[in-house]
């Protein structure tokens, strides 16, 4: 099925334009210029901006093992890597052209023409008997819904995976991808496409060839060794999730470790384990073992010249010894060390803030704020195909990059009049040092859908918003977000004032006007949040995905709270029924909901009224209508823009208003600001 970039509304493969919005499914639209293009077309020829997506397709041989390198190999390709993704492909024109050699640029690997290759196979592979190779290429048919991702879609397909899958269209391989694929957060490859085709298998990855390597990484002075900490960290807990599928050659390899744009370590491939001779008896084989973690992090050391500090370098030793014999072991010395080190740093980050609050110079026409750095904590497994431990809080400090917003709201298809309403006021104070910029800012985010009709709804909704932007001018004042009982007091202010109007106007039973809130305080890297009613407040993550972080007021909700089964629940004819509003009942009636969160990666928080959030439509048009929202070339204006349209094609019943906040984070690293303060 072709699926509709616009309105990503199902298509027959033999449609050129969308049956339910009529956009073509033959071109794509530029996101720079916005000309149309064809689409294989690798750079728009009206603004030279990249607009396909680069995938790096792995091909192999029949009869070929899909090996490791081992250690002095890995850290020779290391270097030749280094060297040879410099350099760019010069003329794109040559992608384009069509060749008669299956192993020349401009050709399709597949026999569907959908991948082209950017550049060619190595010219051995071709009559090879056992080989593998890798190629650049571009998907010809991005509208085109793969079988990998028909197969994800499927929830009883995703509960029955795992590596003896019998389907015989599915590479061996891809099969071990396919069974990762809920653990990209951990830095597992994206797969986006496989497939047999003779005595070839064909795997199409995320291309992180250019990403940089995790070697380079250390190379650099400013890495601290609380950041190499959270590195060996995360490094056991990908160990015991590649080990039951014998993949822990993957991180044996120093090529294949890279670091994403977060700064946080991820795979390039997936390798699988070498059998090796036992040195005790030549007749039996052995796989790696944590010893090899252990040489492998030393080769991080020796090849970066970088020196090893006290506390590992006792570690190192114990797992050369075989003192440490379990991953388990070894994590829990990894959070001893963490541990010793928070407690070295938070001296510093003290005197940093300190230091500034003494030498910056604010502008007076803002209210700029300095808050502590704050902490990476790194991600638990919810699940796991093996045993993990429960992950350790490991010290990173970030710092804010950048604070973005966009909102907008719309009266829907089918309602005459509007009763949401939402504020917005962001602050920012941005710091630019020699190798450092930090973002101080502050923002306040609001959204209420309101209810009682005319001149009630709306009424109680711009109240709500107009009544807490006052509160929190006078109550926030300070470098730190409200605390709990401020942001309470300020909610049950906003209902106090929309229930006297409806004490004032005698209004009573379903006349009584009032409105749903979702409250978004931000704070450099510290979020707060309350919320009363059923308008939500969502964070989409890279490696978290799409987050519902409140929960709805609704009967429906209240009954699964007290342990009825969510479909028992949701039965009775009240289940979407509010629980909880501004201003209908006094202040005893309400208990507004109040949470804090930390920002410790790029994050998109999505604040958005039922109109939106109905019959879970978020849920499923996150990855195509928010996901790509995270990065700061995509444009938020337009974000909402398209989030409104997709709310009215699918529900348009009610009202619809969505606000979005972009928060770009980085490693704090507060020994270099110190130095240029």
């Amino acid at each position: 099925m072709l699926i509709c970039p616009q309105c990503n509304f199902e298509n027959p493969n033999s449609n050129k334009f969308c049956q339910n919005c009529g956009a073509s499914l033959t071109e794509k639209e530029c996101q720079q210029c916005g000309v149309f293009l064809p689409l294989n077309a690798i750079q728009c020829h009206s603004c030279d901006t990249l607009c396909s997506e680069i995938w790096l397709a792995h091909a192999i041989k029949e009869g070929t093992e899909v090996v490791g390198i081992d250690e002095e190999e890995s850290q020779k390709q290391a270097v030749q890597e280094q060297e040879e993704q410099t350099e760019e492909l010069e003329n794109t024109e040559n992608f384009l052209q069509e060749t008669p050699s299956l192993f020349a640029t401009g050709s399709y690997l597949d026999s569907e023409k959908r991948y082209q290759m950017l550049e060619p196979l190595p010219a051995f592979f071709e009559n090879a008997v056992n080989a593998q190779a890798s190629v650049k290429v571009i998907d010809c048919q991005p509208y085109q819904v793969s079988p990998i991702k028909a197969m994800l879609a499927n929830p009883q397909f995703q509960e029955s995976i795992n590596p003896s899958v019998t389907e015989t269209q599915i590479p061996s391989l891809a099969k071990t991808y396919i069974a990762l694929q809920p653990y990209l957060n951990l830095g597992i490859p994206y797969i986006h496409d496989a497939w047999q085709q003779g005595n070839m298998q064909v795997i199409v990855l995320e291309d992180r060839s250019d990403w940089v390597y995790l070697l380079e990484l250390w190379q650099d002075d400013t890495i601290t060794s609380l950041q190499i900490t959270h590195y060996f960290y995360q490094m056991t807990q990908l160990w015991d999730l590649l080990e039951p599928l014998n993949c822990r050659q993957s991180l044996l390899d120093l090529t294949n470790l890279r670091v994403d744009e977060d700064q946080s370590l991820v795979l390039q491939r997936l390798y699988v384990d070498i059998r090796k001779s036992s040195d005790s008896s030549p007749e039996q084989e052995k796989l790696p073992t944590i010893k090899a973690l252990g040489k492998i992090w030393q080769a991080l050391f020796s090849q970066s010249q970088r020196t090893q500090f006290g506390q590992l370098l006792e570690l190192l030793g114990n797992l050369e010894s075989g003192k440490i014999a379990t991953t388990e072991e070894l994590r829990s010395h990894l959070q001893l060390i963490s541990q010793e080190l928070q407690g070295e740093s938070n001296q510093s980050e003290d005197d940093l803030e300190n230091h500034l609050k003494n030498n910056l110079s604010l502008d007076c026409c803002e209210d700029e704020d300095i808050s502590n750095p704050t902490i990476l904590q790194l991600d638990e497994l919810e699940q796991s195909p093996t045993k993990i431990d429960d992950t350790p809080t490991i010290v990173l400090p970030m710092q804010l990059a950048s604070l973005e917003n966009a909102g907008l709201t719309d009266v829907g298809k089918q309602r005459d009049h509007n009763e949401d309403y939402f504020g917005i006021e962001t602050k920012i104070h941005k710091v630019d040092l020699p190798k450092s910029r930090v973002a101080l800012a502050r923002g306040l985010y609001i959204l209420c859908d309101g209810m009682g009709g005319h001149a009630g709804g709306e009424v109680a909704s711009e109240l709500a918003v107009s009544t807490l932007r006052q509160y929190f001018e006078e109550h926030w004042q300070s470098e730190i977000l409200p605390s709990e009982e401020i942001i309470r007091e300020g909610v049950l202010q906003a209902n106090q004032a929309i229930h006297e109007v409806n004490q004032q106007d005698a209004r009573s039973g379903v006349g009584r006007m009032g409105t749903t809130l979702v409250l978004v305080l931000i704070q450099d890297t510290r979020v707060a949040v309350a919320h009363v009613g059923d308008s939500r407040l969502y964070r989409v993550t890279r490696k978290g995905g799409l987050e519902q972080i409140t929960v709805d007021h609704e009967v429906g909700q209240r009954e699964i709270s007290r342990g009825v089964e969510s479909s028992i629940a949701y039965s009775r004819p009240d289940a979407y029924q509010l629980t909880q509003a501004l201003g209908p009942r006094d202040n005893n009636f309400i208990a507004p909901e109040v949470q804090f969160l930390e920002i410790n990666e790029d994050s998109l928080f999505v604040l958005s009224s039922d109109g939106l959030s109905d019959n879970d439509l978020l849920e499923k048009y996150w990855q195509t209508n928010l996901l790509n929202l995270i990065s700061s070339e995509a444009n938020l204006e337009k974000g909402v823009r398209d989030l409104i349209e997709l709310g009215n094609q699918y529900n348009g019943h009610d009202n619809i208003t969505v606000v979005l906040v972009r928060a770009k984070v980085r490693p704090n690293l507060d020994s270099q600001i110190m130095d240029n303060l």
